[in-house]
């Protein structure tokens, strides 16, 4: 059977990111925080709530890393869909898996340059034979 965690960030973080502050860098904001576009969520709602990257942050990168997820298997497969935006101003945007035998992190997508300044959506399929992270 699939089980789906729903992850919006209307009160706090969500189940798959561990609930202490966010790395620097990343805020929690709705499209009315006078902070610039995005102006509203991927539904096109102003007061919904989504994490951002504070616009200080140009330099440098900044990371969310999950909670553990279990290992995969042909009945629990992980398939993680997530709405993102990238400004004109931003990098890129990578999502990395880091299973717990290996000390360094695979880089498994980046986003293409041209969707720049709209909400996109994606999905990845993670399969792990062991414990890890994303």
């Amino acid at each position: 059977g699939s089980s789906w965690d729903k992850c919006d960030f209307e009160t706090n973080l969500c189940k798959a990111l561990p609930e202490f502050n966010l790395q620097s860098g990343w805020m929690r904001r709705n499209g009315r925080s006078g902070m610039g576009p995005p102006y509203s969520d991927h539904n096109g709602n102003e007061s919904a709530y989504f994490l951002s990257l504070s616009s200080e942050m140009q330099s440098s990168s900044a990371a969310l890393r999950t909670n553990v997820f279990l290992p995969t298997d042909e009945e629990h497969l992980c398939q993680i869909r997530f709405h993102y935006w990238v400004s004109q101003r931003s990098g890129t945007l990578m999502v990395g898996l880091q299973k717990h035998s290996e000390d360094t992190v695979t880089n498994i997508w980046q986003v293409s340059r041209e969707l720049r300044n709209q909400w996109n959506v994606n999905t990845i399929t993670i399969n792990s034979t062991e414990k890890y992270e994303v």
